[in-house]
């Protein structure tokens, strides 16, 4: 289904419940990354970017959980990333989604946890999909914007450890971690060593230091 549409999640629901006669978890893991300098990202381009990432998850759940709440009983699971803690350069938009979908999904396990019903996300880091070749670059981003070159040396180095990782089985095995348990953390990392290192030394690290670590790595300081 297109979570970007009503109808057609409204439709997608629909049929789950008709064929199995009710759901029990959902994954949402639709996703959309658009990179560029946000000076060059139009309105446009962000609302698509937010379009997905967030209000796409949230029709999905407004669909399912008045289904979960009369059985008192569901699963939802939403896929963030690392870069809903962490923000990289030249994908700033896509990052801010994340970080939106961190805050919607932490007030949703409150919210609805009264009614039997069970929130996780789970936080890749760079692993090999298609993510990667479905990257949007904005409009904008073209030879004569005064961000092109630094912007071109981040997004190579985004498709280069994107590339690394082939084996997504530890994401698969989060979200079915997450699903099975009992009681389910709200967050489960998936991500190389080096990468959680990362994640934990912004809370360390001057930010200056931290910002130029993040800025070497992609070529941009």
């Amino acid at each position: 289904m297109d979570v970007d549409d009503d109808a057609s999640v409204a439709a997608g629901v629909a049929h789950v419940l008709a064929d199995a006669g009710r759901i029990d978890a959902v994954v949402n893991n639709a996703g959309l990354g658009y990179a560029g300098a946000l000076e060059d990202t139009s309105v446009d381009e962000a609302r698509r970017q937010f379009e997905t990432n967030l209000f796409g998850v949230h029709r999905v759940c407004r669909a399912v959980l008045p289904h979960m709440r009369e059985r008192r009983a569901g699963r939802i699971v939403n896929m963030s990333s690392l870069g809903g803690l962490v923000t990289v350069p030249f994908q700033g938009m896509y990052c801010a989604s994340k970080y939106a979908l961190e805050a919607y999904t932490q007030a949703l396990r409150m919210e609805v946890r009264p009614f039997g019903i069970q929130v996780a996300m789970i936080e890749p880091g760079d692993f090999a999909t298609g993510f990667t070749a479905h990257r949007r670059m904005t409009a904008a981003s073209a030879p004569g914007s005064p961000y092109a070159e630094r912007c071109r040396s981040a997004v190579a180095k985004m498709a280069e450890d994107e590339g690394v990782t082939t084996d997504v089985r530890p994401v698969v095995r989060a979200a079915i971690d997450s699903i099975e348990s009992d009681r389910p953390p709200l967050r489960y990392p998936v991500a190389s060593r080096l990468q959680l290192a990362l994640v934990g030394l912004r809370h360390v690290l001057p930010q200056r230091l931290y910002e130029k670590l993040v800025m070497d790595h992609y070529g941009v300081g």
